[in-house]
């Protein structure tokens, strides 16, 4: 039928009609439009198909049957309209989906690539100490750099940054290290175009070490310190001079070879009673080794002054921390604290000018010192290096690692049980003995 501009009004929802004079050409009404449709068997699969010319009154009858020529030549010539079409729209929307991501990684600062890799991927894979770490460097070491946008970064700017902190050497290798995956985070991601370089991983590559503790302006070097037992056998009468949750700490250093991060989390439930004496087992995910795909539980015999520190203080953690803090959002004392403490008793420390404290008899020394210096004594006791890497919670490497998953239970209290001894005659100022 010719096309009837009254009847086309008219024509209720769900019903066609088709132009005689334009063979495949419809007229089609829904509940909300009025369209010009062509049908047609497609010459590429020989199914019947449709394409969508447009919707009247905005294309008029005149303008439908121009474009039904055209796609009845197309299709004649050996096309198919609809998948042409179809193949347009493609390149429209990914053209369009390239100009947004043009747009956008244009518009993306080294802020964003910073705060895209903390959240997507640093939340997800550290604990709480390390994602509150790089959020605080990211949030204080940035600076201008951070509204700077990620594709401009040049290699001198990445260079300033990470130089402007060389007075910290070890700070500024760990921010070079984060804004460096950070980039690749965001490479891999493809946030950044592949074009771009990451300026971060490439820059002072050796050029950031640690110049040592400074101590009263003078460099305290490198050298990883252990004390000597004549030293210790001055230090650990003077422990009392400290507040006893201070002379604990430090006493479990010694007696346990533990780090302090893990005695200063020490909870009541990790405490438990067995046939060959008290255990201490520190569960995988509070060790340094938690990320780690074969690591273990870490479990520390208590012996001598560790097993009665200890039972103290079970008898009043009520079921909690040993060492608790209300004023520390973990819930126990920082190591942090204690390390304080320390260099506050040092006689050269300055902290406080104006608070009375005894001093210590033995300088320059930290915490994990030691650790390292029990361990050290235990070397001299003859201690094989299998058992006092296993009292450090060290895991074995390479294939030794992945096949050899003895404990070292016993040997651990046996080795612990002729440490203490040798401790205590430190302690009593007992004639140091000779070496074996």
């Amino acid at each position: 039928m010719p096309f009837d501009a009254r009847a086309a009004k008219l024509l209720p929802a769900g019903q066609h009609f088709t132009i005689s004079e334009c063979p495949g050409l419809r007229f089609e009404v829904t509940a909300t439009k009025r369209s010009w449709i062509y049908r047609y068997k497609s010459p590429v699969d020989g199914k019947m198909k449709q394409t969508k010319i447009g919707e009247w009154p905005t294309v008029s009858f005149a303008a439908a049957t121009v474009a039904w020529e055209k796609l009845r030549l197309a299709r004649a010539d050996g096309a198919d309209p609809s998948a042409a079409k179809r193949a347009e729209r493609g390149e429209k929307r990914a053209a369009a989906a390239a100009e947004r991501a043009r747009v956008s990684i244009e518009g993306l600062t080294v802020a964003d690539v910073c705060d895209n890799y903390l959240v997507k991927y640093v939340e997800k894979n550290r604990g709480d100490k390390g994602v509150a770490e790089v959020r605080r460097m990211f949030a204080t070491m940035l600076g201008e750099t951070g509204d700077l946008k990620a594709v401009e970064v040049t290699r001198s700017v990445a260079f300033d940054l990470i130089e402007s902190f060389g007075h910290i050497p070890v700070q500024a290798a760990k921010l070079r290290a984060e804004i460096g995956a950070a980039w690749d985070y965001a490479l891999d991601s493809g946030r950044l175009p592949e074009t771009v370089p990451n300026w971060w991983r490439l820059i002072m590559r050796g050029k950031l070490r640690s110049k040592g503790r400074m101590i009263q302006g003078v460099p305290a070097g490198v050298t990883k310190r252990v004390l000597s037992e004549a030293e210790l056998a001055k230090l650990i009468p003077w422990l009392p001079n400290f507040s006893r949750l201070v002379e604990d700490v430090l006493t479990l250093y010694l007696w346990t070879c533990a780090r302090g991060s893990e005695i200063l989390a020490m909870h009541a439930d990790e405490i438990t009673e067995e046939v060959d004496g008290l255990w201490w087992t520190v569960p995988k995910d509070k060790t340094k080794n938690s990320w780690r795909e074969h690591a273990t539980d870490f479990r520390v015999p208590l012996v001598g002054r560790a097993e009665r520190i200890v039972r103290r203080r079970l008898d009043v953690a009520d079921g909690g921390y040993l060492f608790p803090s209300k004023h520390c959002a973990s819930g126990h004392v920082e190591q942090k604290n204690v390390a304080s403490q320390v260099w506050l008793h040092m006689p050269y420390a300055k902290t406080r000018p104006t608070y009375e404290r005894s001093r210590l008899p033995v300088e320059r020394w930290a915490p994990h010192d030691l650790r390292r210096s029990s361990r050290t004594l235990l070397a001299a006791l003859g201690c094989p290096d299998e058992v006092g890497e296993a009292i450090l919670g060290h895991m074995k490497h390479g294939i030794t690692g992945i096949y050899n998953r003895h404990t070292y239970d016993k040997e651990k209290r046996e080795w612990l049980a002729r440490l203490a001894p040798r401790l205590e005659q430190l302690a009593n100022g007992s004639e140091l003995l000779s070496l074996p």
